[in-house]
């Protein structure tokens, strides 16, 4: 299979492209510098897209994005996350549907904030979007794959938890703290965090590369935890204490406060109702062994 990544010299992408490679995969690599051997070059702000090179195409993964947490969310900051997004959908859709001979799938990212801030409420794909930036970020992201859609490709919006890796992302950046003993729930920790391990994050791609679902899929393992048990666990995985609470005044200095409310004190409670539906299996489906597994850390 010839498989078009966006986004691969990502924490998702990079690894996407290396299971494929494996897998004896053909994959060609969209990239806005000068392309090398394998990759094919676009630029989303001016348009332009190098079609020719994508002409045997049997499928698209379209990762890219700037990171949502990179950077405080000025109002130039807000303006590239959702252009990063929107223009780069819009152009590789659009792209895709004009081909004369059309990959057969495109799988284009989202994330679980587009149902916002939910509390206990349990979530899967058949709940409505929520309030707020990120919510409609990912409400039009997720429309702005329309145009091929509407060419007949089969589109499905892979809605991505917090993605759990030792080497970037979200952990690698809580493990000095924690690793001195220093780190703890945030704020009152009841807030949920519905997880990933890179490992099925990539595999429920390949899955779904394969499968015949149409629509939003929700890569997140079937077991959410709250903040302040994902800091117990993170702990005892690493042999630190975990009782020092980190106060909401900090992540608010670092982050500003709309970019720590969105990402930091609130969260989603959401199951991969279409993963378990299709029999997906996955490797690591609860927290602790998929600490143990990222950080090399054996059982008890």
């Amino acid at each position: 299979m010839h498989v078009l990544v966006t986004g691969s010299s990502g924490l998702v992408g990079s690894a996407l492209v290396k299971r494929l490679s494996i897998d004896g995969h053909r994959v060609t690599r969209l990239v806005r510098r000068t392309p090398r051997p394998g990759e094919a070059r676009w630029n989303p702000a001016e348009g332009t897209i190098e079609s020719a090179a994508l002409h045997d195409l049997d499928a698209a993964v379209h990762l890219a994005g700037a990171g949502i947490a990179d950077h405080r969310w000025s109002e130039d900051y807000r303006h590239e996350l959702v252009d990063s997004r929107l223009l780069g959908t819009r152009l590789l859709a659009t792209t895709l549907a004009a081909m004369k001979r059309k990959p057969a799938v495109l799988l284009s990212g989202s994330a679980i904030g587009y149902y916002g801030a939910r509390g206990d409420e349990l979530l899967d794909e058949s709940s409505g979007p929520g309030t707020g930036f990120l919510a409609q970020l990912c409400v039009d992201w997720e429309a702005a794959t329309a145009p091929a859609q509407e060419a007949g490709i089969r589109v499905a919006q892979l809605r991505t938890g917090i993605v759990l890796s030792g080497h970037g992302g979200a952990l690698k950046k809580q493990l000095p703290l924690f690793k001195l003993g220093l780190g703890g729930k945030l704020g009152d920790g009841n807030q949920w965090q519905s997880w990933i391990s890179l490992d099925d994050e990539v595999g429920a791609i390949v899955h779904l590369l394969s499968s015949n679902h149409v629509g939003p899929a929700n890569l997140t393992a079937p077991q959410p935890v709250t903040q302040a048990e994902f800091a117990r666990t993170l702990g005892r995985v690493l042999g630190r204490p975990t009782i020092l609470p980190i106060p909401s005044f900090g992540p608010r200095l670092l982050l500003g406060r709309e970019l720590a409310e969105s990402l930091v004190f609130t969260g989603q409670r959401v199951l991969p109702k279409v993963l378990a539906s299709e029999g997906y299996e996955f490797r690591h489906p609860n927290l602790q062994g998929a600490l143990r597994s990222l950080l090399d850390r054996p059982g008890d």
